[in-house]
């Protein structure tokens, strides 16, 4: 028990020895980051909501993963589906974002046949980032974190606002709700941390790393940094944390498959948290539980849970509410 004290004291927060965030709300439960999902997760009892950014044309920013409408996702009146991805939100005011429902996964996609148990929420539209925090309010829940991801891509820079305005623009949104202070920010693009430390240097700031065939943000053994490390070149540090470390960053949240034992080591030397993503198999969130990560991103927050009280880890009470 005296390790498990340890991570109490190292977490933000409320005091829970593991971060359970509910990813994309409840991805695997209710259509992604929507109300309907939000509602899920608070209703099952996260400590946090991880949630994707973006920002209209009328600088309002919005929680959506892709930065433009996602043919899978998006549809107009009478189930029509888009034929290709766009246009991009940036390009679109809020009152035409908002024509979308998002509420249910296209029929016979890929995609769908991820999350069999998504229940539809037909109707819904892709939200603010103010409309999430205000849901929490109405769930009577005061103590839920916000684990904001700005999704912007320095090989696309047209899709998005630039970093500092992105950022920018997030955190204004954060401190006018009150809650900047229970609110972290991730990215692959580095950037937008560097940019947010500037903005306001109380926040924390999470890495986010992946080193797989569909993303390598730290393109290790390759001359020069990488576009998304904000200037740092991997190969220039001894470790993964150490780089991180060197970042800013108080959260390194790889991808689960990432990591190891020595990893994870190594952060918490460094002061680090070590929270990993996205962990959806029972046989994985029980290997990461044991090896002692500080938090699991999950789009099945209800299998961690009972997971983790299994396990002995205190939990927050669930706080049900109605999208």
């Amino acid at each position: 028990m005296a390790a498990v004290f340890g991570l109490v004291l190292c977490l933000p927060g409320p005091g829970y020895a593991l971060d359970l965030q509910g990813h994309r709300g409840a991805r695997g439960l209710a259509p992604e980051n929507t109300l309907a999902a939000f509602a899920a997760a608070l209703s099952i009892g996260v400590t946090t909501l991880e949630l994707d950014l973006g920002v209209s044309r009328d600088g309002v920013v919005v929680v959506a993963h892709d930065p433009q409408l996602n043919p899978d996702l998006a549809r107009r009146a009478d189930d029509d589906w888009l034929a290709a991805p766009g246009p991009a939100l940036h390009a679109l005011d809020l009152v035409d974002i908002k024509h979308f429902d998002v509420g249910r996964i296209r029929p016979g996609s890929r995609y769908a046949g991820r999350y069999p148990e998504q229940r539809p929420a037909d109707g819904a539209r892709i939200p603010t980032l103010a409309e999430v925090i205000q849901l929490t309010r109405k769930a009577g829940n005061d103590e839920v974190r916000f684990n904001v991801e700005t999704k912007i891509s320095p090989l696309e820079p047209d899709l998005t606002p630039a970093p500092e305005a992105f950022v920018g623009a997030a955190i204004e949104v954060l401190r006018t709700e009150g809650v900047l202070e229970r609110s972290t920010i991730q990215s692959f693009d580095w950037r937008t941390l560097r940019a947010a430390k500037a903005i306001a240097p109380e926040m924390t700031t999470v890495c986010l790393t992946t080193e797989q065939r569909w993303l390598d943000n730290l393109e290790r053994r390759r001359p020069g940094p990488s576009a998304w490390t904000a200037g740092l070149d991997v190969d220039d540090f001894a470790t993964v944390p150490d780089l991180v470390a060197a970042a800013g960053c108080g959260v390194w949240s790889p991808y689960y498959g990432d990591l190891d034992e020595a990893a994870l080591a190594g952060a918490h030397a460094l002061g680090l948290e070590v929270v990993v993503w996205t962990v959806n198999e029972p046989a994985e969130m029980r290997r990461l539980l044991a090896l002692g990560v500080d938090g699991i991103i999950s789009d099945f927050p209800d299998r961690l849970r009972t997971l983790a009280a299994e396990a002995g880890f205190g939990l927050p009470e669930p706080t049900p509410v109605m999208p």
